[in-house]
């Protein structure tokens, strides 16, 4: 493994291919319950191009514990939780403030979007915020299908689903992925995206 080499243009110059230090880049939560197809979503944007971007997958976060960690959709692990959902809300905001259109997917719940819209309103980076939530059935039907640790009962599944549910406001962020294909739903959040109406400002936001 090797580490960053020094800039071409010597301490402080730059080469092309990367974002401009004038750039703004933009932070876009890509959430839902598990089986949403939040990952694949992020993915494939984030992949599209032409503008540099970043995806950061939240579950990587909390892999980064090594010792001490707790489930995370278990009540214990609240404290914990918003430790790593802030660590991983100052990442995005680092790569957006180097202009990098940052897509993050992971179960972000409204209880979360304080930490993000203070970094928010204060660095004046625009902050997206997208619910994926296919039905139930859907939802147990792929995340269980994939087995991932954690998630061969379904009550973890069932839980985080019914979190999303009734989000007053946010309703208008959600999109139901039931009968989408990958390509579809990236699309539609591309839809999404440049229509404007999945940005947050501090008064969208659901208190807990």
């Amino acid at each position: 493994m090797t580490g960053p080499s020094p800039p071409p243009g010597g301490a402080t110059g730059r080469a092309g291919g990367g974002p401009g230090p004038a750039a703004r880049g933009e932070v876009v939560i890509i959430t839902g319950p598990p089986g949403a197809g939040k990952t694949t979503a992020a993915g494939a944007i984030a992949g599209r191009g032409p503008q540099a971007a970043v995806h950061l997958h939240s579950d990587d976060f909390y892999h980064y514990i090594k010792a001490g960690r707790i489930a995370p959709y278990l009540p214990a692990a609240h404290l914990q939780n918003r430790v790593v959902i802030g660590v991983l809300a100052d990442a995005a905001f680092g790569y957006a403030a180097g202009g990098y259109l940052v897509l993050l997917d992971g179960i972000v719940g409204p209880w979360f979007l304080d930490l993000f819209l203070k970094r928010s309103g204060r660095t004046g980076i625009a902050l997206h915020y997208i619910v994926l939530r296919p039905a139930l059935g859907e939802c147990l039907r792929r995340a269980l299908d994939r087995a991932a640790p954690g998630l061969r009962d379904s009550a973890p599944v069932r839980g985080l689903h019914q979190q999303f549910q009734q989000l007053g406001e946010l309703e208008a962020n959600v999109l139901d992925t039931s009968s989408l294909s990958p390509d579809q739903v990236a699309g539609q959040i591309g839809a999404i995206l440049r229509s404007g109406r999945s940005r947050l400002t501090g008064g969208r936001c659901v208190a807990t």
